[in-house]
């Protein structure tokens, strides 16, 4: 029987972060800890599309302004798709505007962070929509 490496306590889940800012994707990677959780980036909406339907994540961090699809259209493709109805997903975006807020979680998002966003944040949104 294989054992975990020490300090680990979580399977490792696979988390798509979708962002068209390298910045961003670097910095949440860096935050949420390659090492608990498979890491999939994508630079535009209609590549986030592509590896949402080839890795079937757990979570997806996603920007809604992006190139191609949009974020709101991508979380919309997941709702609709009984594929990926499990998968939880954490709007993260510069639009603090409250009717984009509104929007966000209206299309189906467990939570809605802007950026700048605080790690701790983050962090306690991801444990919160994975259940750990």
């Amino acid at each position: 029987m294989a054992s975990k490496p020490p300090g680990s306590t979580r399977s490792r889940r696979t988390v798509i972060i979708a962002d068209d800012e390298p910045s961003v994707r670097l910095l949440v990677q860096a935050t949420i800890g390659a090492d608990d959780y498979n890491v999939v980036e994508a630079c535009d909406g209609d590549e986030a599309w592509s590896r949402i339907q080839e890795h079937g994540p757990s979570l997806v961090l996603l920007d809604i302004r992006m190139p191609g699809r949009t974020g709101l259209d991508i979380l919309r493709a997941i709702r609709s798709d009984p594929n990926l109805a499990g998968t939880k997903v954490i709007l993260l975006t510069a639009s603090a505007l409250a009717s984009d807020m509104t929007a966000g979680l209206a299309a189906g998002a467990d939570f809605y962070l802007t950026k700048p966003f605080s790690p701790r944040e983050l962090l306690s949104r991801l444990d919160e929509a994975l259940e750990l």
